[in-house]
Formats: C-alpha cells, structure tokens, sequence
C-alpha cells in the first residue's frame, strides 16, 4: 500500500507559476503509476495529467497542456505538478493518485490509492 499527501496549493494571480507536490510512504513508490485530478466546486473530479512508474511517459488533458508538467523523484517519494500561466479556471481541489495495474488511465477507477488533496484558487 501508499498514503500520499498533498502540499503546495494556495491563493495566486492569474499568469503565476505554483508547483504541487505529492509525497508518498510506503514501500515501493517506483513501481506506482502516478495521476493528478481536479475537483472544482459543483463539478466532477477530472483528469489532469498522470505519468508512468519509470517516469519515462507523460501525458495530459488538452486544457492544461503546455501549461502544466508532471514529474516524479522516485529517489524522494515524490510526484510534482508545475502548473505555469494559471488560469481562474484552474481554482480547484488537487489530488494525487497511484496505481500499480498498469492501466495508466484517465479514470478514476483506474487509481487505488488517493491523497485529501490542495486547494488551489485563482483570481482574476
């Protein structure tokens, strides 16, 4: 199993950089494929972007690419999201996922294991 927690969100302007971090615990976090969703208020948690256990293998909703990268440090238990030119509507609850199935989907049945989630709001 993996816990994973979330930090990094906060309040920015619109254009700002912010960066996510998801650090997980537990034994062997190499071998989780890792996803990232958003939950805006009154709308259904989406699929931001999600990378391979290797790293090696990205991809990404067609409303945060070229804005936003995923990444990990396996080395440090940890996933990242750098989100780059926000928009207001990016304000939304992030949240980290893992998986082991090697589904690497877009769903959220695809992923097992899921962090409490950042805020991150912003304005205009």
């Amino acid at each position: 199993q993996v816990q994973l927690v979330e930090s990094g969100g906060r309040l920015v302007q619109a254009g700002d950089s912010l960066r996510l971090s998801c650090a997980a615990s537990g034994r062997d976090f190499g071998t989780y494929d890792m996803g990232w969703f958003r939950q805006a208020p009154g709308k259904e948690r989406e699929f931001v972007a999600a990378i391979r256990w290797s790293g090696r293998s990205t991809y990404y909703a067609d409303s945060v690419k070229g804005r936003f990268t995923i990444s990990r440090d396996n080395a440090k238990n940890t996933a990242y999201l750098q989100m780059d030119s926000l928009k207001p509507e990016d304000t939304a609850v992030y949240y980290c996922a893992a998986d082991r199935s090697r589904r690497w989907g877009s769903r959220l049945s695809d992923y097992g294991y899921w962090g409490q989630g950042t805020q991150v709001t912003v304005s205009s």
